[in-house]
Order: C-alpha cells, then sequence, then structure tokens
C-alpha cells in the first residue's frame, strides 16, 4: 500500500502492522483521525515539530524512517493477511540499511515479525546486526486501552542517546 521510507543512517525506523484504510485511501501513514503518532513524535521531540500526515516524506530528514509488516495490504488488524507478512524482507532492509533502532508500532507486529503469541514492551533482547529492536504501544485510535507515552519517551532518550554517541 505505502512505499517504505528507509535508507542509509537511519536513528529509527518504525513498523507499523499494515496501512489503515484512510492511510491507504490518502497514501500518507498514520492518517487515521484518531492515531497519535503524529503528536507523539513531536511531544518526545524525535521531530522537531508536529508534522502533518501529508510530510511524512520528510521524516529521514530528522533519522526516521517507516515500513509495515505486511506490505500490500490496508485495513485494522483483524483484516490483514498476516501469513503474507514481509518478515525476511524486513530483516534484509535492516542488515542492509542498519538503523539504530527498528521499534513496533504495537505488540502485533512484533508479534508478526518474530512469530511469537506474545511480546513484551520495550527494548527486546533480540538484535538484528547492529538494529536494537523496540516495542512500543500502538498510535492506533484503536489501541487507547494500552496506551503509555513512557514508554514512547524511554524510545526517544534512546534514539536520542545513539545519535549523541554517534556525533562525538
Amino acid at each position: 500500500m505505502l512505499d517504505d521510507l528507509f535508507g542509509p543512517d537511519l536513528l529509527v525506523v518504525f513498523c507499523g502492522t499494515a496501512a489503515g484504510n484512510r492511510s491507504a485511501a490518502l497514501q500518507q501513514y498514520y492518517a487515521g483521525r484518531g492515531n497519535r503518532f503524529w503528536d507523539i513524535l513531536a511531544a518526545t521531540t524525535l521531530t522537531p515539530r508536529l508534522l502533518a500526515p501529508s510530510e511524512y516524506r520528510l521524516l529521514p530528514d530528522f533519522g526516521i524512517g517507516l515500513t509495515d509488516i505486511a506490505k500490500g495490504h490496508a485495513g485494522n488488524d483483524v483484516d490483514v493477511a498476516f501469513r503474507r507478512a514481509d518478515r525476511e524482507i524486513l530483516r534484509a532492509k535492516l542488515a542492509r540499511y542498519r538503523p539504530r533502532v527498528l521499534c513496533f508500532n504495537g505488540k502485533r507486529a512484533a508479534q508478526e515479525f518474530f512469530g511469537a503469541k506474545t511480546v513484551a514492551y520495550g527494548l527486546q533482547a533480540d538484535e538484528i546486526g547492529a538494529t536494537q529492536l523496540f516495542v512500543a504501544p500502538s498510535t492506533s485510535g484503536a489501541a487507547r486501552g494500552s496506551w503509555d507515552e513512557g514508554l514512547w519517551r524511554e524510545l526517544a532518550l534512546r534514539v536520542q542517546l545513539s545519535k549523541s554517541a554517534t556525533d562525538r
């Protein structure tokens, strides 16, 4: 549905499950009316200001990339055919581009990537090469019950520390 926003020297790549219906229709990441993605990027200073979904192509300027585990699909998680999830393609992109952190936007994307029924929020023990793996609560409006801004702040601190370490 939506093209990946991947490239070299990214601080963090966010991986969702699949494009929502509104995002697919507009061809813009995280365009759903109740989605908190753009708000939390600004609140944690991962971006210097609040961006609109239509500005998603600016994210690499801030060291941020975007992808989904189920490329080519759109809809709510219950509508997505995860058996076609692109785990190996995503692993290959991580090996090629080596972002410092891959953050799953919600547990479902992480569960599909790891092939696990359960995953914990936060930093994962596994890494892909030099890429740390992190699971944050979904920014989807449908996931308000599991929302925890603290985990997003923890992620932002990890990203900022990794940037500082390479800026020295």
